[in-house]
Parts: C-alpha cells; structure tokens; sequence
C-alpha cells in the first residue's frame, strides 16, 4: 500500500520493534498448553505470536525419517485448534502468525493472518513460497541455512511473482542461525547490515541464543523485527525450543529495554535536541568573541586581540578567523559583546 507517495510500513511494532513470540512447538501437542502460552505471550506486550501449522506426513518423509515424522505427528494440532488459537489472539488483540508448513492449510488460516512467516527451512521451497506470495499479503522470511546468494535468489523470485513485494517493501529479511540453542558468535547480528545494504528491505533477527544480549544488540543495530521463542517456564522440560525460549516476565523486561533503547537511537538528522534548546546550552556552552582589551575605532584586529570565552552572545567563535584583519569602525571595550556592524 502507498500511503501519501511513502511506503506504507507492514512490519511496524507498538514500541518501535515489531516483537513476534514464537510459541511454535513449545505446546508439544496440548492444546490446552497452547492456549494458556497464548494468553501468556499476549501478556507480556508482544505484537504477534507465532505457531507452526503442519502435519507429520506433510513435513517429513515417513520413510526415510520415520522418527521425525513421529515426533511432529505428536507436536500437531488440528485446524479447529489452529482456528481457535488464531481467534484467541484476535481476543487479546495480538496478531495471529505461523509458518503454515501444511500448504493445505492455507484454505482455513489464511483469514486469520495479515503477515505470514517462512521458516528458514522453507527458504528454498518455491512451490510452498509461491502459494503464499500468490496471496500477497507481507511475508517475513527467515535466513538460516542459506548463504547470501540462495536469499536474493528467495526474494527475486518473491519479486517475480508479485511485483508489489519489491515496490511497496511487503517482504522482510530475519538473520537467523538455524541451530537449538547457538553459541554467540554464530548469532553473526552483523549480517543483517548486510541484508539491508544488498535489499533495501526492512531486516531484523530472529534469536536462538540463551539470554536477550543478542536480542537488545540486534535492536541497537537497527533490527526492525526481532521474533523470540515463548515458552512458560524453562524448568523440567526436555524439548529443546524451550532453552532457548523467554518467559513472560523477561520478555516484559525485554521491552522495557527495546523502549529505551529506540529512545536512545532517536532520529537520523544532526540537530541540536530539544533539550540543548530549551536549557540554553547552545549559546551558554559555546564560545563568543569578545575583545581582549580596549581597542580604539581604526586599529585592526590581530588574533590576539581577540579571545573566545563562554557564552557565544553576538559573534560566535566560529567567526575568529573573518574578523581578523578588519578595521574597526568604533572603540570596544575588553570584553563587550561584539557585532559584524562593529567593523568596517
């Protein structure tokens, strides 16, 4: 959408970072569970949470990995779960998201989701990538896995079949390390700089790190998005997600920072603020030019004549060096407050 010859912005979050909570598996099949992490997640101030809509046999081959597929077939819920989770959120007044890995289920979720999210795994996967695009609504995409080479391959391809992903920016880059949990230098945050210089696209990092230093690094280096595994509690589970997943109370705390940390960032021109303004700074903490003696009407000034002292009130002393030579039209005393009208 172009909104007054701008972009309109798809990705934009309440508190400046657009937060996405990633129950996914954390629920291990209990819809209950489900339910109760969804009402937790929208408690904490997130903007979307985020589940994996899939079924064992349309994710992993029963063949050639029959564990996987049994364990994915044990994590599943079914679609009037699914519908009741994505009407839950609409309660609590959260965005609804998943990674709908189930392409087939396109056909009843789809009417719950303004933004549709592909997991690093399905970077490659044009069949299920193209359904989704045919749809046009805003797409995050994960990286993990892939080189710079196989993601803009990803995006032209976006591009290619609706060109209003590239025009109006409806399509977002997530740096992402496709491992449970990463040590941190494989978070490599520097990447998204890359993203963002090779697409002009909005980038942000979604985190597999124990702990929310990457996290508050990623948005202190510009993350526009920042999706977070949610997890109730990390005690006495077993599914790996949940270590690397945050609880209700630190994602509230993780806000918190985001907030003081886009308050911090402020804006991109060099101004004097507010603050310097409205306390006087630029005039008491600046130096003026003021005589350093009496000097008589006729005599020219030499620099040292001339001294810069607090506050900058007539000349300031960015003028130092335009005013020495000229003649003075008057006598100045030592000190006074000088004018351009004092000089011929």
């Amino acid at each position: 959408m172009i909104i007054h010859g701008e972009v309109m912005k798809y990705f934009e979050g309440k508190n400046g970072v657009f937060v996405i909570a990633e129950i996914g598996g954390n629920h291990e099949g209990n819809f209950e569970y489900a339910q109760r992490l969804t009402r937790l997640a929208a408690d904490s101030g997130v903007d979307a949470i985020k589940f994996q809509i899939y079924s064992g046999d349309h994710l992993v081959n029963p063949l050639i990995d029959p564990d996987r597929n049994r364990h994915f077939k044990k994590f599943q819920l079914t679609r009037d779960q699914f519908i009741d989770l994505a009407k839950l959120c609409r309660q609590l007044d959260v965005i609804f998201m998943a990674s709908v890995w189930d392409i087939d289920a396109l056909s009843y979720i789809d009417e719950f989701m303004p933004i549709y999210k592909i997991g690093s795994g399905d970077l490659t996967a044009y069949s299920t990538i193209k359904r989704i695009a045919e749809i046009g609504k805003p797409i995050i995409l994960s990286t993990g896995l892939a080189d710079l080479e196989e993601v803009l391959h990803t995006m032209e391809f976006i591009y290619s079949i609706d060109p209003s992903y590239r025009v109006e920016r409806k399509l977002a880059l997530l740096q992402c390390t496709s491992m449970y949990p990463i040590p941190d230098e494989d978070a490599n945050l520097n990447v998204m700089l890359t993203l963002r210089e090779k697409t002009g696209l909005p980038v942000g990092y979604s985190d597999h790190t124990i702990g929310v230093t990457a996290v508050e690094t990623a948005v202190a280096m510009g993350a526009e998005i920042i999706e977070i595994h949610f997890t109730d509690r990390r005690e006495g589970k077993t599914f790996r997600d949940h270590f690397v997943s945050l609880t209700k109370t630190e994602i509230q705390m993780l806000i918190e920072k985001i907030q003081k940390i886009k308050k911090l960032q402020g804006g991109f021109d060099k101004t004097p603020t507010r603050a310097e303004i409205e306390s006087n700074h630029v005039i008491s903490f600046r130096r003026g030019l003021y005589p350093a003696r009496n000097l008589k009407a006729g005599e020219v000034i030499r620099e040292e004549d001339i001294v810069t002292l607090r506050p900058c009130i007539g000349l300031g002393a960015e003028l130092f060096y335009e005013i020495i030579g000229r003649k003075l039209k008057v006598d100045v005393e030592k000190y006074q407050i000088l004018s351009k009208e004092c000089f011929e």
